[in-house]
């Protein structure tokens, strides 16, 4: 589906916040602001293997989220209908398009679409 800091970094977005203030936190440290284990450990006055250990259970912790709510692929699910649904609507004005009426009907729902993107 996405590579592996793609997945971690969508489910950080969609679950972050059912994670531990501590989990959270070293989540955002080392994907958001690209801190190392050393400078996280630093910052919580803990040792590096236990900042190690605190992202991989947040982590394994985001993936249980995503396999009981499955937020995530619903998004990308619907960002790929999205996209065929766009992808005809171009191909109907291309096959028909002397027909203004129906032009302009699609550019309306392709507007409709865009204004609403995930």
């Amino acid at each position: 589906m996405f590579d592996k800091i793609t997945e971690v970094s969508l489910l950080y977005d969609f679950y972050g916040q059912l994670l531990t203030p501590r989990q959270n936190e070293a989540m955002r440290l080392y994907h958001e602001e690209n801190y190392s284990l050393s400078e996280i450990a630093g910052e919580f006055e803990i040792s590096r293997q236990a900042v190690h250990d605190a992202i991989k259970n947040a982590e394994k912790a985001l993936a249980e989220y995503e396999e009981k709510l499955g937020l995530v692929k619903r998004f990308s699910d619907n960002r790929d209908a999205i996209l065929q649904i766009e992808a005809e609507i171009d191909r109907i004005k291309i096959d028909y398009g002397n027909d203004t009426g129906l032009k302009s009907r699609l550019d309306k729902i392709k507007n409709i679409i865009e204004s609403s993107e995930l």
